[in-house]
This record gives C-alpha cells, sequence and structure tokens, in this order.
C-alpha cells in the first residue's frame, strides 16, 4: 500500500474514500449540487460563461460537478425565464463544451433534468417572461398567479417519453450521470402532494399512485441509458407543508425508487415559498447541515447510497456525516461558489483557509436580477472567464500601502501581495475585519466573524506588513511615500440633526451591535435597514424588547427578496415595527415619533440605536488619495454597499496595479 501523500485523508478517510455508482467511480464523497444561474441563452442553450463556471467548480477538486434544472419538456415544463431546455434545436453543442470542459478540468459531470409543473405557465421567482398563461400542473386549481389546468394523461406520457429522450441526450454528449429531480415543489414533487394532487385516475389518489409518474419518468430514463448508467433522483424528505409529505411519506417514496436508481439525494421544502425556500436553501437563521437528519433517518430504510445537503462547509463536519453512516454522500451549492476550491484545500489539509459561504443569498438575488451569478465572498463567481488564468505577475514589483483593514482593504493587500508587490496595511484599530466584526456580532452571523478570520490568515501568509492602532494621515503617506495606494478606509454612521441624538441613551449602530450589554431593556431602533433589522433579531434573542422606527413604507427594503423573504417573519417577531413613521426627536422618556397622518406620539425607551445607515467620506477620502499618483479607491468610501461591493472593487484594483 502506497504512502498517504495528502494530510486531509488522513483527517477526513471516509470523505476522501472513493465510491462506485453505476459504472463511475467518485474520486472523494463531494458533489457540487445542481446549481442553475441564469447564463443561458434566450434559446435555451448554454453560454461559454456557463461552462466557464461549471469547469471553475470542478478545478476545485469535487467529485462530480452538477448542473441544474434542464427542462425536458419545454412547451409545458420551462418555469424560469432564461433556462436550458434539452428539446431546444443546437443544444447538444455547448452541453458537448460543458461535458469536455467538466472532465478536463478533472470531475465526473452531472447534469439535473426537470420540469416546473404548473410554473411551466405561470410566473415563478425565476420570472414571468413571455409565459404562456396556460399553465398544466396535477389538478385543477387557482394559484396567485393565475388558473393552473390538470394535465391530462396522455400529456403525462408524452413527458414520461420526454425524460428518457432528455437523459439519453445528456449521455451521450457525454454526461456521467443524470439527477431526476422530484424534489422542492415542481412537477413531480407536486403529483406526489396530498394537498395538490386531486386526480382520479392512475396519476391520483394512494401515494403509489401519486408516485407513479416520477417512478415511470426514473424507469424511462433507466430504459434509455441501459442497467448501468449512474441515475441520481433528489427526493424531499418532508415537505414541511401542512398537508404535504411528511417525513414518513417520503421514506415511503424512497423504498419506491430504491434499487431503481444509484444514488437518492435527500432534500426538502419548495423553491416556490418565500418562508420555505429559507429551509430548502438554508438561511444563516439555521445550523449548518440542518437537513441532514432528513436524508440520514430514509438511509435506515433504503440500500441506495445517500446523497444529503443543507448549507454544509465544514469538512469536519462532513466527514462525520459519512463516518457515522448519516449519508454517503455531501453536495454543496452555494458553498462551492463561496470557495470552489473547498475540496481540494480539505484534501491538502487546509480547511482554515477555505472562504465561508455568508448565506446572504447574493448568488440568487444575481441570477433574477442580471441574469448571471456572483458571490459576496468570492468576486471571481460570475466572470470566471476573467479570471480563468488566475492572478497574473505584476509586471513590476512595487511599494503599495493599503489604508484601512475592513474586508476591501485585505482584499486588495492579499491579491496585490499574491502579484507580487511589497504591501504594507495600515488599520487605525488594534485589529483587522472593519465592519465585518459587528456584521458578524449577531447569534446567526457567525459566517461573517469567519471570513473576517480567513481574510486576516491571508493577509499574514502572504506577507503583507501590517501595522495597526495608526491613522493613516497626509504626512503620514508622504512619509511612507507608496508608488500606489490604496483608500479602504469604510465609512461613517449618519447622524442627522435630530434634537436630542447627543443624549447618554443614544447608542450608534456599530457601538450596539459590539457591546450589547451597554442597552437596556426597552431598546428603540431609529432606522429599518439591514443593519437596524438583525440588530433588533439579535437583541430580541438576548432579551431585549425592540422596536424599529422607519420612515419607509416597508423594513429591509435594501435586501434581496431571497434573503428578505425568511427575514421579515423574524423581523416581526423580534419587534415592534412601525413604518411610515419618522423620528421627531429624542426625549427623557423614549423617542417622539410622528406617523404618515401627522400624529405625534412617545415611544418609551431605555435605550435608543441610532441606524440611519452610513455614508462615505468624501473630504477625507480625497484628502488622502492626491498625495500618489497612482491610487484606487475601493469598499465603503468609494460607495456605501455590501460585501461583495467591497470584495470585488478590491480584488479587480488590485489586479490593475
Amino acid at each position: 500500500m502506497g504512502i498517504c501523500k495528502y494530510k486531509g485523508k488522513q483527517l477526513y478517510p471516509h470523505l476522501f474514500s472513493p465510491l462506485r455508482i453505476g459504472n463511475i467511480k467518485m474520486k472523494n464523497r463531494i458533489i457540487c449540487a445542481p446549481t442553475s444561474p441564469s447564463m443561458i441563452t434566450t434559446e435555451g442553450h448554454m453560454t461559454p460563461e456557463m461552462i466557464a463556471y461549471l469547469e471553475r467548480k470542478a478545478q476545485g477538486g469535487a467529485a462530480v460537478v452538477t448542473y441544474g434544472e434542464s427542462i425536458v419538456h419545454s412547451k409545458t415544463g420551462k418555469s424560469h425565464d432564461k433556462q436550458l431546455q434539452l428539446d431546444s434545436y443546437g443544444v447538444r453543442q455547448g452541453l458537448t463544451e460543458t461535458t469536455r470542459a467538466i472532465h478536463d478540468a478533472g470531475a465526473l459531470a452531472n447534469i439535473q433534468l426537470s420540469h416546473g409543473g404548473m410554473y411551466g405557465g405561470l410566473a415563478s421567482v425565476g420570472g414571468g417572461h413571455d409565459k404562456s398563461g396556460v399553465a398544466w400542473g396535477v389538478s385543477d386549481m387557482e394559484m396567485p398567479q393565475g388558473h393552473v389546468k390538470e394535465m391530462p394523461t396522455e400529456m403525462v406520457y408524452e413527458i414520461i417519453e420526454s425524460y428518457g429522450k432528455g437523459a439519453l441526450l445528456c449521455k451521450e454528449v457525454g454526461f456521467d450521470m443524470v439527477q431526476v429531480h422530484a424534489a422542492h415543489g415542481w412537477l413531480f414533487s407536486q403529483f406526489l402532494s396530498p394537498t395538490w394532487n386531486k386526480r382520479t385516475d392512475e396519476f391520483g389518489g394512494s401515494l403509489e399512485n401519486r408516485a407513479r409518474f416520477f417512478i415511470k419518468s426514473v424507469e424511462a430514463v433507466r430504459k434509455a441509458c441501459g442497467p448501468k448508467f449512474p441515475i441520481e433522483v433528489r427526493i424531499n424528505g418532508d415537505d414541511f407543508l401542512e398537508g404535504g409529505l411528511t417525513q414518513e411519506d417520503c421514506i415511503e417514496v424512497a423504498k419506491m425508487v430504491d434499487g431503481k436508481c444509484d444514488l437518492i439525494n435527500v432534500s426538502c421544502g419548495n423553491h416556490e415559498d418565500p418562508s420555505m425556500f429559507q429551509r430548502t436553501h438554508p438561511s444563516a437563521f439555521f445550523p449548518h447541515g440542518v437537513n441532514v437528519y432528513l436524508g440520514a433517518e430514509i438511509k435506515k430504510h433504503v440500500k441506495t447510497p445517500i446523497a444529503t445537503v443543507g448549507s454544509l462547509q465544514d469538512p469536519a463536519q462532513m466527514e462525520e456525516i459519512i463516518a457515522t453512516g448519516q449519508a454517503d454522500v455531501v453536495e454543496i451549492a452555494r458553498e462551492s461558489l463561496a470557495d470552489p476550491d473547498l475540496p481540494k484545500k480539505a484534501l491538502l489539509g487546509q480547511a482554515d483557509d477555505i472562504t465561508p459561504c455568508l448565506r446572504c443569498y447574493e448568488c440568487f438575488g444575481a441570477t433574477g436580477e442580471l441574469e448571471m451569478v456572483k458571490c459576496s465572498a468570492n468576486p471571481i463567481i460570475g466572470q470566471e472567464m476573467q479570471a480563468r488564468f488566475g492572478v497574473e505577475p505584476a509586471q513590476e514589483k512595487k511599494k503599495v500601502l493599503v489604508v484601512g483593514g475592513g474586508p476591501a482593504g485585505m482584499e486588495a493587500a492579499i491579491t496585490a501581495a499574491q502579484r507580487g508587490h511589497d504591501v504594507t496595511l495600515v488599520e487605525k484599530q488594534d485589529h483587522l475585519g472593519g465592519n465585518l466584526i459587528p456584521a458578524g456580532s449577531a447569534y446567526f452571523k457567525g459566517d461573517y466573524l469567519e471570513l473576517a478570520k480567513v481574510l486576516e490568515k491571508r493577509v499574514y501568509e502572504n506577507g503583507v506588513h501590517v501595522q495597526l492602532n495608526t491613522e493613516v494621515t497626509s504626512s503620514y503617506i508622504k512619509g511612507f511615500d507608496p508608488d500606489a495606494l490604496f483608500v479602504a478606509i469604510g465609512s461613517k454612521e449618519c447622524k442627522p440633526p435630530i434634537p436630542g441624538l447627543d443624549s447618554d441613551k443614544v447608542i450608534m449602530a456599530i457601538d450596539a451591535e459590539l457591546h450589547p450589554e451597554k442597552l437596556g431593556k426597552k431598546v428603540v431602533i431609529m432606522g429599518g435597514g439591514l443593519v437596524g433589522c438583525e440588530g433588533a433579531i439579535g437583541w430580541h434573542h438576548e432579551g431585549h424588547d425592540c422596536t424599529i422606527i422607519e420612515m419607509k413604507p416597508e423594513v429591509a427594503m435594501e435586501c434581496n427578496s431571497f434573503y428578505r423573504g425568511g427575514l421579515l417573519p423574524r423581523i416581526y417577531d423580534a419587534a415592534t415595527v412601525m413604518c411610515n413613521t419618522s423620528v421627531k426627536a429624542v426625549t427623557e422618556e423614549g423617542v417622539l415619533v410622528c406617523d404618515a397622518d401627522g400624529k405625534e406620539s412617545v415611544i418609551e425607551a431605555d435605550s435608543v440605536v441610532c441606524a440611519l445607515g452610513f455614508k462615505s467620506e468624501y473630504e477625507k477620502v480625497d484628502a488622502l488619495s492626491d498625495i500618489v499618483d497612482e491610487y484606487y479607491i475601493i469598499g465603503d468610501c468609494q460607495k456605501v454597499g455590501k460585501v461583495y461591493d467591497a470584495m470585488s472593487t478590491a480584488y479587480y484594483a488590485a489586479c490593475r496595479v
């Protein structure tokens, strides 16, 4: 037996053990789960950008890379505005290029076969562009988006045939396996659900009948692709819907498909329910691995290997899942965006360098808003073609000064140092991290602290000279005499001229996040943006009575819809929310407010948190940047934004030095 060259095989022996399913051998137990950003043509074909995105995942060391939601029957099943359509003329070329790219990068290629059911004709979270308005679903019903017609029996059989045809096409263009999607509220999930399925034919009634469409489609795939071609199925482990499939029902569905497929992927919930979306794709309010138990229970009842999902990003946790028999395979989706190299880093024993997923849903938001993908923690995602050859060495080594140690400053320093520059980072506080530290202070935001820790580690490992407890002035820059300057001084909290704002009971939001012990029992939060709302959730969790005052008609309006869907219920659970209300003054009793009708009242408060936003200090920025010919203004001091904006502006600016 050869000597083990990889530390990760000693640390995670089960995670890095091979697994044979059908005619393929997985080199480890990690699959990049199905994702399908909108980088698809309007004809339903792959684009070079999508291929590069999948190729980058394959380069990271996962055994299998899966493309998601490929529609097998376009005229009835296209649930999103732009989706891969397996029955679209000309689709083969892009698919062939995709499998070649994944294979050349060292992974096996998988593809998810899907159908939107009633959402094929109705608007969904994936959009409503060019929808026919004719929705064929499991049964006649009225949805908020419109009427759903019961799918005729002959159409059911036509779609079953399309699963076989679509799977064969995928095999012919080089995919090593296919996944049949029967979860998340799409077609088969609709048929399986007793809530939605009111049919009286062979596809309605008993669970066996409701599962018949799904089972026959899996059998059609098997017949088309042969006995050894690997088939993965994705099912729910629980619908988490009143009247829907229970955990016990899902176990029975798994038994029905046991032996007919080679891998059972167990997920849960409903993609189209904004609150349930947060469980299907676990938000920061859930622990990592929250859905693993669903697959673990099904594994007790079937012989087919089980794949589990649920916001997994720690190799040690993945190892425990496999070692304890909870699952045979772990699948990662958003984490493969935050750090495609997670498998490779785990194999090399570098788990402390894995970039964490912040679970902020910027990736989902970009898919809908921008028709592409992005990641808060990884500026390369969505721009893989530009970054295909990595960070290029600098043609000329320069003396670089970075002012500010927040996410923008650290990312700029890391990237510039990796390119060969002599980099010094100066931070006025006694630690690095910037606003990642207060942002990560709430009980559900630990991923932000983890990102700060990973970036700080990279700063030192890349030889950046760090100087803390130092505020950079114009004279400092003149004395340092850098060839290139990065200004990353962040932003300043807004403190408008509200009477009484200098009261001892007023505390600025960042201070309150870092030192919640300063808050009294009754807390009034001025400002219902993300900072104020997440603060209220955290402070309520620690026992404070919170009230949010917001002058806009709704709170947290700057959030993308995916994160907001799970955030809003928790805001209203944590605080009394007063929208369309302005603050007139802070008084001894609390806060004087005025509602939309002009009625004034006093909200009692022991403490008042000022969470009225941030602003860039442009005068200070200009005073620093004007000293040096080559300067870069990055992060919040360029324009107040999110972590994505800080990381992205920093990375690409540092690539230009």
